[in-house]
């Protein structure tokens, strides 16, 4: 997931202003329909193995503080992300694109301080 998501802050999401209005719709639900075939197994796998290692006891403080982080990204992806790509649906919107790259931050944070918090773990 990290490196996912920050391509999709750094590429992906900047990208969007530079299609043009009227190949925009078009572009946009290519998007969203190539990027669930990666995003949604990841986000159901993430969740899936940090639930199986819960169950296997793992309850260390930085454990269970990248289970938050996975909250985050989630509570993001719901809150903001989600309705944003929604409204996008029905075009182009300068605002809205920048909203998105703005408020993907979250997410990009979230995954990313999980992704370095893991990788310790595994050092350890």
């Amino acid at each position: 997931m990290v490196g996912l998501i920050w391509h999709v802050q750094i590429v992906q999401y900047p990208l969007f202003h530079a299609v043009g209005e009227t190949a925009f719709p078009t572009y946009h639900a290519g998007h969203c329909r190539r990027i669930a075939f990666l995003v949604v197994p990841l986000m159901l796998g993430e969740v899936a193995t940090a639930a199986l290692l819960v169950w296997q006891g793992e309850r260390s403080v930085l454990f269970l503080a990248s289970l938050g982080l996975i909250g985050l990204a989630w509570l993001s992806t719901a809150l903001f992300q989600a309705p944003m790509h929604t409204r996008l649906m029905f075009g182009y919107s300068k605002r809205v694109v920048n909203s998105l790259v703005l408020t993907n931050w979250l997410r990009t944070f979230g995954w990313t301080a999980r992704g370095l918090i893991l990788g310790w773990l595994l050092t350890r």
